[in-house]
Order: structure tokens, then C-alpha cells, then sequence
């Protein structure tokens, strides 16, 4: 069966059918046109200076405008959205999806064997091996379930202990200090979990401030929790530009905690109000991707609380799925080593949708469960998840975002601006692991029941 070839734009990214379209497409939108790297424009080379003037002499109240009908054009860098588009081989960045995999294929010859290869690596007595939901239950007790009692004591008080000797090594006063990670919301798993800090602090006068002092006062804290008693336990990880990176080993569980420390300027405040929506302007028209993300540290709290109102087997079902994420795949090499799967914060908002699809039910199989965000991870381009907590569906940035979005998408339910999907930019090396996942004993006579019924669709 003979293949249709497509002819890629390199400087739009957009598709043609014939060496003829391109040709025609280019002299008409790119022929005697240069790129204007600041605004990301093009404009003709005669007409280059004229237009960076008339950029720079807009007035105050112009500039002040969320100029909605240009989103995409507005050059919003923050992490998530550079990686989407990235090539898992290379890191180089496309305009779109679609040119990044073209370029996998044509230069670095990502061919479906190519991927199979690369991304399936099921580790040996893998949870999809139990041949029944009891089977499953006994092997997330066993494995995958933090421990309880007096280990679970031990490590809470060390934790605590921890928590304050970062406050002291701290360089300069903190005013307040937040906690996040999957320790703080309930979804971490046996033998390692995951602990955000944010140290504010009113020393710095804002966040351009903050960003300019911030690696003098990492590496002081760095150095500072080096020389303490618990030195000795800290393994710390690499330079990170915004956060400190380090695991901490429990003595009592001699199990492993990942700390991420950051530090910024308080945009809400010592009392933070409940209307976010100053932040989300402030979020939408910043330019800089670290002082987008700088500014983002303070939804820390919120993004932690919408995970932790979730029952407790939603918490269960979301270790599984963290679970699978961390035994299913072929570990990077390097030859993929710009390869990134979705974070945690995605995956708990995946299951946490699952499961208001199926009606919020208090008790559900986990098999059931799981099979559910698998067979919608197979189908990762319909995605389509919004939450209305925190902005309403009528506010501006909402809505232009809305509309322009590309799937996956899963919109950070308190950030508008974010779609949390994008950071991982390997959606169909996903979609190929949760099908061959589903041909797995655990699942092979599955079959849908209340309240999963819905899933038959799929």
C-alpha cells in the first residue's frame, strides 16, 4: 500500500502533500521575511527596524491589555510548555507536535520498533502479573503501601525534625513556608516519597529580586545542611537553576525521601486571599519562564489540598498508577535521555478525573480502577479535563486558553494558564505501554462493572 509523504515547513512547522505546495506556501508566508526572535514574528528585512519601533512606542494602556486574540504568540515560556514539543533525542524545540515527531523519525529514525524498543520495560514480578483483584490487594499492602505504626511514627518525627533544620539552615528569615509532594497529600509510596518546601521570605523586594539572589542563598542552605548532624544522611543532587535537590534516608524504615527546596518573593502575602485572579494576570503576561515559575510556588497549598479532598482509595489507586509508571518503562539511555514522562501532579489528576467519571464512589475495585486510566491513557489525544474550582468558565484567561488548547489536556485545576500534560513529551511511548499493559493477566478477563461502565466506549 503506497504511503502519502508530507512535506514539512521548517519555519511554521506546517504540512504539505507535494514538494510543489511547500515551495508555494513558502514564497507567499516566509519569502523575503526574517524572524523576530523577541516577538516571535516575521517581518520583512526592509520593514525590520520600523517594526521594533512601532513594538516598543505602544502605550502603557495598550501593553496593560491581555492581548487575548494572539495567545499563542505570546511567548509565555514556562517548563511544561518547552518540553511538550521538545525531540526525546535531541531536545530540540518544534513549533508543533507533529514537526517534533516528524524530525524523530526522518533524523534520529524513531520508527514504531524503535519506540516499542525504547519504552517497554515491565521489571520482573511487576504488580500486572497478579492473577486477581484479591491478588493485587495483598501485593499493594505488601509493596507499594507506606508503612504504618511505629515506623510510620518514627519517620514523621524525623520528617518534622528535618523540616525545622531547614528553617534554621536557612540564610535569611523566612516569613512563611508551605509544603507540598506526594508526603504532604497522602499518594506517596513504600520506601520513597516526594517533599516540596517553599521558604518565602520578605527580604527580597520582589520576584526579579528574589531571582537574583536565589543561588546564593541555595548554595548557603546547601552548605549549611551539609555540616549538621543529619549531613551524613543528605545526599544531595544536581545544581538545579530554581530549587535545591536532595534525598534524605530514614533511619527507623532506612527508606528514601526526595526533597525539593525553593525559594521565593510572597505574591499573596502573609495572609493569602482566596481570589487568585490578580496572580493569574500576573502568571499570563509574565514572559520569563522562571519568574512565571517562581510566581506559580504560591498555589503550592492549593494544588495540594484539591489532591488531599480525595477519599482514601483514590489515594490507593493513585500509588498503583504511580507504581506503574515507575516498574512499566525502559529506563532512559542516552540516546533518549530528553525522554519525559508525565509527573506525579499528572498522574493524580488523571485518576483523580477517573474517578469523578465513575460518580465519586467511596469503595471501587482498584482492577477496575486501573483499568480505567489505562484504556484512557491508550486514548491520551482525547483528554480533556478542566476543573472550575478556583477560576470560572467565563474568566478571560480561561477562556482563550480553552480554546486554543491542544490535546492531551489536563488544565492545572489551580492555575488556568498551565496544562499540566505538557510536560512530558513521550504521550505515544504512554499510550503503547497501558495497551500491552491491558493484554497483562491482571487484566486479560477483566470486564467493565458499575460504575465503570463507561468505559466500554473505549
Amino acid at each position: 500500500m503506497w504511503t502519502l509523504k508530507y512535506y514539512n515547513c521548517e519555519c511554521c512547522g506546517s504540512d504539505f502533500v507535494s514538494c510543489k505546495a511547500l515551495k508555494y506556501h513558502f514564497q507567499q508566508k516566509h519569502f523575503g521575511k526574517v524572524h523576530y526572535e523577541k516577538f516571535g514574528q516575521e517581518v520583512l528585512r526592509e520593514k525590520l527596524q520600523d517594526h521594533s519601533k512601532s513594538l516598543h512606542d505602544r502605550s502603557a494602556m495598550e501593553t496593560q491589555k491581555l492581548n487575548w486574540e494572539n495567545l499563542e504568540e505570546r511567548n509565555i515560556k514556562h517548563m511544561a510548555a518547552e518540553i511538550s514539543k521538545t525531540c526525546r533525542m535531541c531536545s530540540r524545540h518544534f513549533g508543533t507536535i507533529l514537526s517534533r515527531e516528524k524530525h524523530e523519525i526522518q533524523e534520529h529514525h524513531f520508527t514504531a520498533r524503535k519506540r516499542a524498543q525504547m519504552s517497554t520495560g515491565f521489571s520482573p514480578h511487576n504488580m500486572l502479573e497478579c492473577k486477581s483483584p484479591q491478588e493485587l490487594q495483598r501485593f499493594a499492602d505488601k509493596n507499594i503501601r507506606p508503612a504504618s505504626g511505629h515506623l510510620s511514627t518514627a519517620c514523621v518525627a524525623e520528617i518534622g525534625a528535618l523540616f525545622k533544620l531547614i528553617q534554621d539552615c536557612f540564610p535569611v528569615p523566612a516569613s512563611r513556608v508551605i509544603q507540598g509532594g506526594s508526603y504532604i497529600k497522602g499518594t506517596d509510596t513504600q520506601g520513597c516519597s516526594e517533599i516540596d518546601i517553599v521558604l518565602f521570605s520578605d527580604v527580597f523586594a520582589n520576584v526579579n529580586d528574589c531571582k537574583k539572589q536565589l543561588r546564593e542563598a541555595l548554595d548557603a542552605l546547601r552548605e549549611n545542611l551539609k555540616h549538621t548532624s543529619r549531613g551524613n544522611r543528605i545526599l544531595m543532587g544536581k545544581r538545579a537553576p530554581l530549587s535545591l535537590r536532595f534525598n534524605f534516608l530514614c533511619t527507623e524504615g532506612l527508606h528514601n525521601h526526595s526533597f525539593e527546596i525553593m525559594v521565593c518573593y510572597d505574591v499573596l502575602g502573609h495572609a493569602p486571599s482566596t481570589d487568585l485572579k490578580h496572580l493569574y494576570r500576573k502568571l499570563y503576561l509574565c514572559n520569563d519562564s522562571d519568574s512565571a515559575q517562581l510566581c506559580a510556588l504560591a498555589l503550592l497549598p492549593y494544588q495540594v489540598d484539591f489532591v488531599k479532598a480525595s477519599v482514601v482509595r483514590v489515594k490507593e489507586l493513585i500509588r498503583l498508577m504511580i507504581h506503574w509508571f515507575k516498574t512499566s518503562f525502559a529506563k532512559s539511555t542516552e540516546e533518549n535521555k530528553f525522554r519525559r514522562l508525565p509527573s506525579s501532579y499528572t498522574v493524580e489528576l488523571l485518576t483523580i478525573h477517573i474517578w469523578e467519571l465513575a460518580g465519586k464512589p467511596l469503595l471501587f475495585s482498584l482492577v477496575q480502577g486501573m483499568r480505567a486510566v489505562l484504556k484512557l491513557l491508550v486514548r491520551y489525544t482525547e483528554i480533556d479535563v478542566v476543573w472550575h474550582r478556583h477560576y470560572h468558565p467565563k474568566f478571560p484567561i480561561f477562556v482563550k486558553v480553552n480554546q486554543k488548547h491542544t490535546r492531551p489536556f489536563i488544565l492545572d485545576p489551580v492555575n488556568p494558564t498551565v496544562n499540566v500534560c505538557d510536560t512530558c513529551n513521550a504521550w505515544d511511548e504512554v499510550a503503547l505501554v497501558a495497551r500491552h499493559s491491558l493484554l497483562k493477566p491482571l487484566f486479560s478477563r477483566v470486564r467493565a462493572e458499575p460504575p465503570w461502565l463507561f468505559t466500554n466506549n473505549w
